[in-house]
């Protein structure tokens, strides 16, 4: 939902709007620590850690990037020359320059009457970005160095997320120009991650003993609880990108629901055609659904929202193979899920899209979006791919350069000896699965954790060596 069109002065608070906007924000903020869960239980022992850490310090970095200056460049405008096509207001919000002395906030309402205030928006959005850096994460697990994974977040986030976000919901090019729609993240947020998420797994390189190795989920409970989470926090993402409580409100908050119970199904299908079904597929099936309905949630009827859930569950569960075809280790299938789902998502508003569902004005252009099985051809299915063909091009193409760049210079992938033996030790001195007696750990901390053999400081300690568990096949894969 085009959020900029609510930041204008207007006389006063809704506070039922607020309060759920508040909520939502909630929401989609647990659903990062969700997702640290989800890939951590995915991941390999020995390396949970530093893929926990990943998703954690989105929450510290991309939080004050955004209060500095992502709100402003995002949705800011300027007062001469109204909303840029290509990026926001240098000034408007940068700092929370135009409010910092407006404690109460002046700027509370939006000209429909929303009446929400502007450092609700703003804290809403925060976590719409915080989420998006961190899901690009899952393409690198098991070999990133930590500080060039920061280094990372903050330049895309800069370069990428930031103008996207003006594209797609700020009153940029996209929406004002090319009138493709994204009603709470499809290509703002799953297709600019997933393409972002190839470019570096393509950097990186892959894994060692890749793929002759399996690399099977370490704690599957851990997967399920992390789907939970995520589960339940895309209600706020899906259904508060209204950002009012209203009909459009209820019918995103179902059709979330519904096309995340059908992928669900679609790929334990799948799954049971191939083999048998599992936990690990029923949850990537969940969030394969997630990702498929955000960007068309506001703009389809219900059946065709189970429709899409079916399309998106099957597709995905097939598209999470296409890394061993073509040969790029994309750790924790953030191409087979968010790239492909969002894709998937998108093109469905262009064919099934109905202004009986959201209005003309509703939609934010001024035009009866149909689809193309909704009597209104092909333009939208057209507008849609084309915007999601740009947000792939361009979060590839920066991604790659800005991971190239950090490889050449500081350095991105971790050594080969700190890979073997775990990244969790190498780069943060601790591990997840610490059960020695004496909590220093000892030789049960480092077995269970997956580590093979002992830095130089625990060697010195007189810490053996354990030999590593051999990695199974990946369910999921």
């Amino acid at each position: 939902m085009l959020a900029a069109q609510y930041l204008a002065d207007a006389p006063k608070l809704d506070t039922g709007n607020t309060a759920w906007l508040l909520a939502s924000s909630a929401l989609v903020l647990i659903m990062t620590p969700g997702l640290a869960l989800f890939y951590g239980g995915l991941n390999r022992a020995k390396s949970v850690l530093n893929m926990m850490m990943m998703s954690f310090s989105c929450i510290g970095l991309i939080s004050v990037l955004w209060l500095l200056y992502g709100f402003s460049l995002s949705f800011g405008t300027n007062s001469d020359s109204g909303t840029n096509d290509w990026i926001g207001s240098f000034s408007q919000y940068l700092g929370t320059k135009t409010f910092i002395s407006e404690i109460w906030g002046v700027t509370d309402a939006a000209p429909n009457g929303i009446g929400i205030p502007t450092y609700v928006i703003l804290a809403f959005q925060m976590m719409f970005a915080i989420i998006t850096v961190a899901l690009i994460s899952g393409g690198i697990s098991d070999r990133a160095k930590f500080g060039g994974w920061v280094l990372f977040a903050c330049g895309w986030f800069t370069l990428v997320y930031v103008p996207v976000a003006h594209w797609i919901w700020g009153g940029g090019f996209i929406a004002a120009k090319l009138h493709a729609l994204d009603f709470a993240g499809g290509t703002a947020v799953h297709i600019n991650a997933g393409s972002a998420a190839l470019a570096l797994a393509l950097v990186l390189g892959k894994r060692v003993g890749w793929p002759k190795d399996g690399f099977r989920p370490h704690n599957v409970p851990m997967v399920a609880l992390g789907a939970g989470l995520l589960w339940f926090g895309w209600f706020g993402f899906n259904a508060g990108s209204e950002l009012t409580a209203d009909p459009i409100t209820a019918v995103a908050f179902v059709n979330t629901q519904c096309a995340t119970a059908a992928a669900l199904l679609g790929w334990v299908i799948v799954e049971w055609i191939r083999g048998r079904p599992t936990m690990v597929g029923a949850s990537s099936g969940a969030v394969a659904g997630l990702v498929a309905i955000t960007p068309a949630c506001g703009y389809i009827a219900p059946f065709a929202s189970v429709l899409l859930g079916l399309v998106a569950g099957a597709v995905c569960a097939l598209a999470v193979s296409l890394k061993y075809r073509f040969g790029f280790d994309d750790s924790l299938d953030v191409v087979g899920v968010h790239f492909v789902g969002g894709w998937i998502g998108s093109l469905w508003i262009g064919l099934f899209a109905t202004s009986t569902v959201a209005s003309p004005a509703v939609l934010g252009a001024g035009l009866a979006h149909n689809g193309l099985f909704t009597g209104g051809g092909l333009g939208q299915l057209g507008r849609q791919a084309l915007c999601s063909g740009i947000v792939s091009v361009y979060s590839f193409t920066l991604a790659y350069v800005l991971g190239w760049v950090i490889q050449k210079t500081i350095g991105f992938r971790a050594s080969t000896e700190a890979e073997v033996d775990g990244i969790d030790v190498a780069e943060h001195a601790e591990s997840g699965y610490d059960l020695s007696s004496a909590g220093g750990g000892g030789t049960g901390a480092f077995a269970l954790a997956g580590v093979g053999k002992p830095t130089s400081t625990q060697a010195a300690a007189g810490t053996p060596a354990p030999a590593d568990a051999p990695d199974a096949a990946k369910v999921a894969g």
